[in-house]
């Protein structure tokens, strides 16, 4: 048992806590040329409309992070799960706002640039050229420390006066053309880019 501590996986404290999600980065192969697929998400959803984003959503109970994934690009872009060979799982995003993304990068094989209306606006494709070559731009956000009402301060030293930390989140930016991937789907592109070539998949 002793052994087995050592060389435990260590776990995320407070991931149970978070959303749990996953994500699809398709990568096409046109004409000897290697693209991200990204989508507009439809000006008609209650959440993030208009928004760029990969295809992916919220874990279900029953399923795998890689099954949601793929699930998820099969409903959002009309295309059969054999379409999709996984290649890669990239590195996971925790947002400051109580939510886990899990990417995966998979190759798309015969799309033909289908996507379900009812959720998806347009397809966007970049050259993972453009993506390598271009940093993103970083902005910063302020992350402040604002406890509920019925917090105790009482407990601790300072009471109300206790000198909270202060942080920051960096927003990235990446622009193409008319289109801008922000936030999120930008620091999960950032970092996908770059495994991409470390591991020599391109």
């Amino acid at each position: 048992m002793k052994e087995e501590f050592l060389t435990r996986q260590p776990g995320i404290i407070g991931a149970d806590k978070c959303r749990q999600y996953a994500i699809l980065i398709p990568i096409l192969r046109v004409e000897g040329d290697t693209y991200l697929l990204f989508e507009k998400r439809s000006g008609k959803l209650r959440r993030q409309p208009g928004e760029i984003c990969f295809p992916g959503g919220k874990l279900e109970p029953s399923e795998t992070l890689l099954e949601c994934a793929i699930r998820e690009t099969v409903e959002e872009l009309n295309i059969k799960k054999e379409q999709i060979k996984v290649i890669g799982i990239g590195d996971i995003y925790i947002s400051p706002f109580n939510m886990m993304i899990h990417p995966f990068i998979g190759e798309l094989s015969d799309y033909n640039d289908t996507f379900s209306i009812d959720e998806v606006d347009e397809i966007i494709k970049i050259p993972l050229d453009f993506l390598r070559k271009h940093q993103p731009e970083i902005f910063k956000s302020k992350l402040i420390n604002e406890p509920a009402e019925d917090f105790p301060y009482e407990w601790i030293p300072g009471g109300v006066e206790y000198p909270w930390a202060k942080g920051t989140h960096e927003v990235l930016f990446y622009r193409y053309h008319d289109w801008t991937i922000w936030g999120m789907t930008a620091q999960i592109v950032n970092s996908v880019t770059k495994l991409i070539d470390e591991y020599k998949v391109h």
